[in-house]
């Protein structure tokens, strides 16, 4: 994990599930966030609480154009995305908490 660092991040479900595309600068807090569901709206309405994805940049406003670049894609590309670093799609989560 980078200090400082701005993180675009995708959770979902389950494999090929329900995605959603965030960003974030403590990567590791808010993803407890979601698996604890501490945070009331689409992720805890749909169970999006498996980190599958992350990118890590230097600072917000590229974190955040990426983040709206990507919430355009089409979900195929989401998938291969996903699916070119993480073809299982193994909760990440572990690697990153401290």
């Amino acid at each position: 994990m980078h200090t400082n660092a701005f993180y675009v991040y995708l959770v979902t479900n389950r494999r090929n599930g329900t995605l959603y595309i965030g960003v974030t600068s403590n990567l590791a807090q808010r993803i407890w966030q979601h698996k604890t569901k501490a945070i009331r709206g689409f992720t805890a309405r749909y169970g999006c609480d498996r980190l599958v994805y992350y990118e890590a940049y230097d600072g917000a406003e590229a974190a955040i154009t990426r983040e709206k670049r990507m919430k355009e894609w089409r979900r195929a590309w989401k998938i291969a995305l996903i699916e070119r670093d993480n073809p299982n799609w193994n909760d990440l989560y572990p690697t990153i908490a401290n």
